[in-house]
């Protein structure tokens, strides 16, 4: 089954990019500005915590891997403003050594990324939400048995349902929308843990 990339995101295949992409202060800076849109270095550099001159370089360094590039000037025509080029990322494990290195490294450090996202939002921002919004937010951690193929078509259904949400232009969206984090974990667990399960 062709699954595609219904997302758009940038599909990284050089472990050399993984690799660029696997420190604290690009993944910030790719996320802020997949975030936030197009941004200096100067303004990225409080989010991201490096100076504006290492933010800088970091930037070139993901321009070398084409993760950002040059956006359409501001009010100021001097300063530089980089933008992201795709709203997200994807990478699989590939199949050779180096790869899969590469690969391990930047899950590790996405992984390192996010977690203390979930308890930011709770302490941080769900306080402050409406309850409309504070009944919608949430956790699920649903544990599933089925084969790789069946893991697949259940983050390609996933995908198929968020791909139109994700795409429309801003333009199209309801006034009353606002941003919200799904966070997707897919742990499949090792051959060890099934040893005598029943269910």
């Amino acid at each position: 089954m062709d699954r595609g990339n219904r997302l758009g995101d940038i599909e990284i295949t050089d472990p050399k990019a993984m690799r660029a992409l696997a420190h604290p202060a690009r993944l910030a800076i790719l996320e802020r500005l997949q975030r936030h849109g197009p941004a200096t270095a100067t303004q990225l550099s409080p989010h991201v915590g490096a100076t504006p001159s290492v933010t800088s370089w970091h930037l070139r360094h993901l321009a070398g891997f084409e993760l950002v590039r040059d956006a359409e000037p501001g009010s100021d025509r001097r300063e530089r403003r980089w933008e992201a080029a795709a709203r997200g990322f994807r990478f699989e494990m590939p199949e050779n050594e180096e790869g899969q290195s590469a690969a391990r490294v930047l899950s590790r450090e996405m992984f390192v990324h996010s977690a203390d996202l979930p308890n930011r939002w709770v302490t941080d921002t769900e306080p402050g939400l409406d309850p409309e919004w504070r009944r919608l937010a949430g956790l699920a951690n649903t544990r599933v048995v089925v084969s790789a193929e069946e893991l697949a078509d259940i983050e390609d259904a996933i995908e198929s349902v968020l791909a139109p949400y994700v795409t429309r232009d801003p333009e199209k969206r309801p006034s009353d929308a606002r941003g919200v984090r799904l966070l997707r974990y897919l742990l499949p667990e090792s051959a060890e843990e099934q040893t005598g399960e029943s269910v």
